[in-house]
């Protein structure tokens, strides 16, 4: 047990019980004097709890309390949020029904009450028992509790660069023979013949060693990128399942499967079909030499050369699966590489302060050259990167890997880390294990699955969003989290935690009773937090599982899951002190009507549901506590008739198609948490309703945009907008009616960073002037015609601090560009351009310059794409598909 998580959450659920009981005074007024008595008790509690948690996070005896303490604050929580519901619930009824009720409910609170009043005397006995106790500090290596400031979610994109391997890497590209063009052609007509079968080769090693390194190494090779056009990678894990590994090829083969019911056959059918390129396809991560027979008909052999590539840690699969090929034992780090990583990890450049060199060398020793247990030691190290003091400390603690055979071990390197984080920052990452393995989680979701769970205190002067993004900045310094896709400005879109680290996540929220991963036979009845994949939802919700505790459900897939609603029953009703409900990636066909048991979730704070309705209908206004509203439809539009200007904790509402707000009347109270808002029909943000949304930094505008803006730049819209100074990123995407016009760079939003247009058809050399005077804009994509007309000439002294510029599926055919236009740009990004055929030369005069990539354009284009690049090799250039 440890005490530093449970006494972060009771942090968050006791200030949450205070602010239940401040919000709620009014439907509590018939037991309020003796709520009184127990709010007091609560706050003399907290204040227990935030000073022992602050000081003494790993003291045995306060591990015992913390978790007495818990059993009692969650049995207030029950107590409280139950009488807040039916009292809710109670209000809601008609005349007659209260009527027929009021015996029964005055009976309820009455025993209520008495509940309330022992639940408070216990409180106050639990806090009076403690009162004098002062524990014993402990020893060893002491938390670092500075968190960066820096802006959290972009980090250093150098760092994610896969360091080391560069011999591996080429002996496991001669294993699948891949060669230079020069090679190629020397090669004899009966070996080019010969290699021209399908082969299968492997990799093994122990845990932590980086064979899924090396296999994205080797994946992203330049000669591999020239002569595969299809490459991927696929994980199989110890809980094999066929269905999901031949669902996962399709999905990075962005095929899309419409019917998830396709039987095991059909899929490898599919697979075939899609795999009929010359291919190379990594199976990550094989446990069984049965798994790899069960799967190897879903890859063709179709005399092209095609490759299959295994990595295990176990020698025996490995020899099985390749017995004709000699299995490549991955090494151990050589010094070198492991010095470059640690360095790279710790100072984000290969330098070390010469008086940290005998620390750095002894700690690498004790490291053994395996890259988990370097990058997670790293991420100790950079919590003080240059205090020499503190090399000493991470040195001592640091247990020596020894046996290399012994997994253990490593459980040993990620518990340090764990025990070094901030305390707060340790139930945020361990909620990380309610995500499957392999999943590329969205960052935004998860900072607000954060916010709702109550992981993230109040601060007097950040948001819970900064605070969040803070948190999450420390999980990617320590390298506990590894950093997936980014936005076109750099910031972290989305993350993956290693397996291992998933592992000791879910092993020790377990031990700890943060939540409970539903399986096959779990009896989850006690649990708070429940989580599932998709494959599980069915059998849970028609299993009748006791349900009346849980405060949070997910479930998460990597492919959408169908669930037909039963008319005569409801997902829901089980759960009526539900506070977060994710499962958008759940299909649900209701019959026809919504369900009624939803709006009685009165405490949500967080759904994301997908269904098949037009409407959010009125009686969704019941839920005032909402802070994440997530609606995904197969209707071209949802209509929300709930009255989200009353829910006035909402901070993010998103939907995948456009939304039609209800009307906002001048009295509405004032959403001042809300930052995100997307994607919204433009006739309903009205003045009154960008009036009280102040505080929006994201807004996604979808729909008829005709009318947006007069031919001569007069907006009633932007007028408004101009006033949201916090607003930095802003969609504008039109269903086919372009826009007339655009208003003057004044009009904009003063600290826009980030603009999409779509469908928008405006005028290359009319309008982009307009776009250049925006002072703050960094990132401009323009998408589906969203420009129109075959000429544009850059006019100077626009677009200054413009560093990423995206142009897809347009007819323009000539680009004029000075070397100082576009004196910021970073990024260029060129996708489904057929008609211009020359890049503007002048582009290998930009000095920032770094990045062009090409998708689907013409071969003269990526021709003059290439003379630029060789005046200026600093210059990635990436073009797809492929040349062949």
């Amino acid at each position: 047990m440890d005490a530093a998580v449970v006494g972060a959450v009771l942090q968050g659920i006791i200030p949450y019980l205070l602010q239940l009981i401040k919000e709620n005074r009014e439907l509590i007024s018939s037991n309020f004097d003796k709520i009184d008595d127990l709010y007091k008790n609560l706050c003399l509690l907290n204040k227990f709890m935030v000073k022992y948690t602050e000081d003494h996070y790993k003291d045995d005896i306060l591990m015992g309390l913390a978790d007495e303490i818990r059993m009692r604050v969650y049995e207030v929580e029950d107590v409280l949020e139950t009488y807040i519901v039916e009292e809710s619930l109670y209000r809601k009824k008609n005349f007659v029904r209260k009527v027929v009720g009021s015996i029964k409910h005055l009976s309820d609170l009455k025993s209520i009450g008495k509940t309330i009043q022992e639940l408070s005397k216990r409180v106050e006995q639990t806090r009076s028992d403690n009162r004098g106790y002062v524990p014993v500090l402990v020893e060893g290596v002491k938390r670092n509790n500075a968190i960066s400031k820096d802006n959290q979610l972009e980090g250093y994109p150098e760092a994610d660069r896969i360091i080391g391997f560069e011999d591996a890497a080429d002996h496991v590209l001669k294993l699948i023979d891949v060669k230079s063009e020069a090679e190629e052609q020397s090669t004899s007509e009966a070996a080019q013949q010969s290699e021209s079968k399908l082969k299968v080769v492997s990799i093994h090693g122990m845990l932590g060693l980086g064979k899924t390194t090396l296999a994205n190494k080797v994946l992203t090779d330049p000669n591999i990128e020239f002569q595969f056009l299809t490459r991927i990678l696929v994980s199989v894990t110890k809980k094999y399942e066929k269905k999901e590994v031949l669902l996962s090829i399709l999905r990075s083969l962005k095929i899309n499967i419409s019917d998830q019911n396709m039987s095991e056959v059909d899929l490898v059918n599919k697979v075939r079909e899609e795999l009929k390129y010359k291919y190379l396809v990594v199976v990550d991560d094989v446990w069984d030499g049965e798994n790899w027979d069960n799967l190897k008909g879903a890859f063709p052999d179709n005399n092209n050369g095609s490759r299959v590539i295994i990595t295990t840690r176990d020698v025996r699969v490995a020899q099985y699966v390749s017995p004709k090929c000699e299995p490549y034992q991955l090494r151990f780090m050589k010094l070198q590489e492991a010095e470059e990583l640690l360095r790279m990890k710790v100072f984000e450049e290969n330098k070390c302060p010469e008086e940290l060199k005998p620390n750095e060398r002894l700690i690498l020793e004790k490291c053994d050259g395996l890259p988990l247990a370097i990058v997670v030691t790293g991420g100790i190290l950079k919590a003080n990167p240059k205090d020499a003091n503190w090399w000493k400390d991470v040195l001592d603690e640091v247990p020596p890997l020894v046996d290399k055979k012994k997994v253990e071990r490593i459980d040993r390197y990620i518990r340090l880390s764990y025990d070094n984080l901030h305390h707060e920052v340790k139930p945020c990452f361990l909620y990380l294990g309610v995500f499957p393995e392999n999943l590329e989680i969205q960052v935004w979701k998860v900072l607000q699955l954060w916010i709702a769970e109550g992981f993230i205190p109040q601060h007097e002067t950040a948001s819970l969003e900064r605070m969040a993004e803070q948190y999450f900045r420390e999980l990617v310094d320590r390298n506990l989290l590894i950093v997936g896709k980014r936005t076109l400005s750099g910031k972290i879109k989305t993350c993956r935690i290693h397996d291992t680290l998933r592992e000791f996540c879910k092993k020790t929220a377990k031990a700890e009773d943060l939540f409970q991963a539903i399986h096959k036979n779990t009896n989850p009845s006690s649990s708070r937090r429940l989580c599932c994949i998709n494959s599980q939802f069915s059998e849970y919700i028609l299993g009748g599982q006791p349900a009346d505790k849980v405060r949070s459900f997910l479930s998460f897939g990597q492919d959408e899951t169908k669930y037909n609603e039963d008319p005569n029953s409801s997902i829901f009703k089980p759960f009526k002190l539900l506070r977060v409900f994710d499962i958008s990636s759940i299909y649900i066909n209701f019959p026809g009507r919504f369900p009624p048991k939803l709006p009685n979730l009165v405490l949500l704070k967080f759904i994301a549901i997908n269904f098949n309705l037009k409407n959010l209908p009125k009686s969704m206004s019941s839920l005032r506590n909402l802070e994440t509203l997530i609606v995904h439809t197969t209707e071209p539009t949802l209509d929300i008739q709930a009255d989200i200007w009353m829910m006035t904790k909402l901070r993010l509402l998103h939907t995948n198609t456009t939304a039609f707000l209800p009307k906002c009347q001048d009295e509405s109270s004032s959403i001042e948490y809300l930052q995100t808002m997307s994607t919204i029909s433009p006739h309903s943000l009205t003045k009154q309703v960008l009036g009280r949304t102040k505080k929006l930094k994201k807004l996604g505008i979808s729909g008829s945009l005709a009318t947006l803006v007069k031919s001569n730049g007069d907006s009633d819209l932007f007028e408004c907008l101009c006033r949201l100074s916090s607003l930095e990123n802003l969609k504008l995407h039109s269903d086919e009616s372009k826009l007339l016009a655009l208003p003057q760079p004044d009009k904009f939003p003063k600290n826009l960073k980030t603009l999409s247009l779509r469908k928008t058809g405006l005028e290359w050399n009319i309008h982009m002037r307009i776009l250049g005077g925006l002072q703050s804009l960094e990132v401009l994509k323009l998408k589906d015609k969203a420009f129109v007309g075959a000429e544009w000439k850059t006019e100077k002294g626009g677009f200054r601090s413009l560093k990423v510029l995206f142009i897809g599926d347009t007819d323009l055919d000539n680009w004029e560009v000075k070397g100082d236009d576009l004196p910021e740009l970073r990024c260029l990004i060129l996708k489904r351009i057929k008609s211009l055929e020359q890049m503007p030369s002048d582009f290998e005069h930009m000095k920032n310059l770094e990045r062009i990539d090409l998708e689907r354009t013409n071969r003269w284009l990526v021709k003059s794409a290439k003379d630029i690049q060789k005046s200026r090799p600093q210059i990635k250039l990436s073009v797809y598909p492929p040349e062949k």
